[in-house]
């Protein structure tokens, strides 16, 4: 498996006193150097954390590859049909969420998701939509043209040590081989840390892990690079 390294919260820290520290363009690079193959950022629609330039900026400096997370925003659409990173992974928000509760329903707007990621696609983009390990959100995914899924372990890892883990653990692994079967490759991400990634070896031909909170919370105490390191050791 591969490790993508989402940096958001080091935008989030910067942002809580302004200028330019600590700088998300130092974090990439920090990144990559330890072990990650690519750098996730979501471009919110209230931009709390990171900025346009952010993107411009990244774009141009990754050495790795750029995985964009948006909503279905025209304006930021516009920006990512610009810079055209690797990948767009694109996910549901709402204003008021401290932070993505779930998948988007593609099942419940399948013509509107598959019409907007048609030009990410011409593109030449790479288009993969976060879901919910749900057999019929996998099945939408199939008939959008979007080359993967994302699969949302944020249950899975809240239940992680509970009596619900078995049950959330085997969704996640049920919903990657029907994707699988219907042609879509296949990541992963949401609230997976050092203690639960573990079980993602368990899922065969997964792609790419996405994760930023845990190592961000763990680089306060031992450093990014140490913590991106860690992580990439677990997982490769």
């Amino acid at each position: 498996m591969l490790l993508g390294v989402n940096i958001d919260h080091v935008a989030t820290l910067r942002n809580a006193r302004g200028g330019s520290e600590p700088s998300v363009i130092e974090a990439a690079r920090i990144a990559e150097e330890n072990g990650a193959t690519s750098i996730t950022t979501h471009l919110r629609e209230d931009r709390r954390h990171i900025k346009d330039n952010d993107v411009y900026t990244l774009i141009k400096t990754l050495k790795t590859r750029l995985n964009l997370e948006m909503a279905m925003a025209d304006d930021i659409q516009k920006i990512a049909l610009e810079i055209k990173p690797y990948s767009i992974c694109l996910v549901p928000e709402k204003r008021q969420e401290i932070t993505t509760e779930g998948g988007l329903d593609v099942a419940g707007q399948l013509d509107k998701v598959t019409e907007f990621i048609k030009p990410l696609l011409d593109n030449g983009i790479i288009v993969s939509l976060f879901i919910d390990p749900d057999e019929n959100q996998v099945k939408a995914s199939a008939k959008t043209g979007a080359q993967f899924i994302e699969m949302h372990t944020g249950t899975y890892s809240e239940s992680f040590g509970t009596e619900k883990e078995e049950q959330e653990f085997l969704n996640l692994k049920n919903a990657a081989k029907l994707a699988q079967d219907l042609g879509l490759k296949v990541n992963a991400g949401h609230g997976l840390n050092y203690q639960n990634v573990k079980r993602m070896h368990e899922i065969p031909d997964l792609v790419e892990l996405n994760i930023g909170h845990s190592i961000i919370s763990r680089a306060v105490f031992t450093g990014l690079g140490e913590a991106v390191k860690t992580m990439h050791d677990l997982i490769s």
